[in-house]
């Protein structure tokens, strides 16, 4: 029959999931302590458990040596064959010790190490797990909140939603069960900390490919993400099958899978978008729903100017400019909108201050006048670094624009009733912003 401490030893294999040799070595480092306890000298002790018996046997080792010295670590050779006959010099002894007379002291000693041992293990083990869950989406169940820090119980062990990884408009209370990403497991000295997220893009990611299945059965891929938590978000999605429709597979019948997830993620808006590498085409299909008049693409500086009707514009650049701001994102590109009136009077007013500069073709006057750049002298004062950050300027055409307006500049009177000669213009060398 098993002893008791047999019984403990399975039942914390059953409840903790701890290996049973984690349990004995704690168990045996636990006795060795008690028995140094109860000693009070510097004693070479050992323990190991007795799988027959049941129960740790407890040694203190001796030398044997031909003269005593130390009585307390030292046996004589007679004295070390009257327990073992085949005894030598130099031979260590171990005497059992009778662990019945280890003090309350030592016991409690013992009792704290085997605790704080298994205790080490219970996280090694939570950290090793939840380790291999990151990036996962798991339910957590909340049990307290320590100011705006929500803590939820996960099963083996807690993990923490902090005020920065939930949605703005949420308000949980105790008992709730939550879906959560898992964002990040780090050791710490109390343990695994466990952050969980409710506002990674990840997230958004993972409830798309749990609630359509041509997702996570690699029919249909999904692109890019681009969310603001709480308010909107934008997701592109691609299939190399061209009889499946992805946008389609990802609204599902009546909207019913999208709607799933926007009812997880409390109400934040997600426009499904089909990706495509014509990048014009794809920007605008994130700029959706707004229609588009126009649009030219730089490729180099991955920069598109888009023209939209007077009535479109703040559909396009959407409320506190999200709907630009998450398209952007989306696609990588600088995207600078503007109506198609604003458009005709910076066509009329670049015409205007740069029609006698043959060296800056129309296309590159409009830019540089909306970019703040409105005539020749300021062409000339512009210095290179500010013009490079335009689309379609790098430092050699910068320079070569600030040197060709300065020799175009007029000059003033060298002589009252004398006008100054002028030098000839350079060639005409327009920029090409294709």
């Amino acid at each position: 029959m098993f002893s008791e401490l047999s019984k403990i030893i399975e039942q914390l294999q059953r409840d903790k999931s701890i290996d049973k040799v984690i349990i004995l070595n704690a168990i045996e480092a636990a006795m060795i302590s008690a028995a140094k306890k109860s000693i009070k000298y510097n004693a070479d002790i050992e323990a190991k458990f007795n799988e027959q018996l049941g129960e740790v046997e407890v040694f203190e080792f001796k030398e044997v040596v031909e003269t005593i010295v130390s009585r307390e670590t030292q046996l004589t050779l007679e004295e070390a064959k009257a327990m073992d006959a085949e005894a030598q010099i130099g031979d260590s002894i171990g005497i059992k010790i009778d662990t019945q007379k280890f003090g309350r002291i030592s016991a409690q000693a013992a009792k704290q190490v085997i605790l704080q041992k298994i205790n080490d293990a219970e996280k090694e083990i939570v950290y090793k797990e939840f380790k291999t869950r990151k990036g996962e989406v798991v339910y957590g169940v909340v049990r307290r909140f320590e100011g705006r820090t929500i803590i939820m119980d996960l099963g083996k062990t807690e993990g923490v939603l902090p005020p920065a990884e939930q949605l703005p408009k949420e308000n949980f209370r105790i008992g709730d069960k939550v879906r959560v990403y898992v964002q990040e497991i780090r050791m710490t000295n109390k343990g695994p900390k466990i952050i969980l997220s409710r506002t990674n893009n990840q997230f958004l990611v993972k409830l798309f490919i749990t609630e359509v299945p041509e997702i996570s059965e690699g029919i249909v891929e999904i692109k890019a993400v681009s969310r603001e938590p709480g308010n909107k978000a934008k997701i592109a999605v691609f299939s190399k099958d061209k009889n499946i429709d992805a946008v389609g597979a990802c609204v599902g019948m009546r909207g019913a899978r999208v709607q799933n997830i926007v009812q997880e993620l409390s109400g934040e808006k997600i426009d499904i978008i089909a990706w495509t590498p014509d990048h014009a085409k794809y920007i605008i299909a994130a700029l959706a729903p707004a229609k588009i008049s126009e649009v030219s693409v730089d490729e180099e500086e991955k920069y598109i100017e888009v023209i939209v009707p007077d009535d479109q514009l703040s559909l396009a650049i959407g409320r506190k400019g999200i709907n630009v701001k998450l398209a952007a994102q989306l696609s990588g590109w600088k995207i600078d909108i503007k109506s198609e009136t604003n458009m005709r009077e910076i066509k009329e007013k670049a015409k205007e201050a740069f029609s006698n500069f043959g060296a800056i073709n129309t296309k590159t006057a409009e830019l540089l006048y909306g970019n703040g750049i409105k005539s020749i002298k300021e062409l000339a004062d512009a210095q290179v670094d500010a013009l490079v950050k335009i689309p379609g300027f790098d430092e050699k055409n910068a320079t070569k624009r600030t040197r060709s307006s300065l020799r175009t500049r007029p000059r003033t009177r060298s002589k009252e009733g004398q006008r100054a000669s002028r030098p000839e213009t350079s060639p005409r060398q327009p920029i090409n912003h294709n």
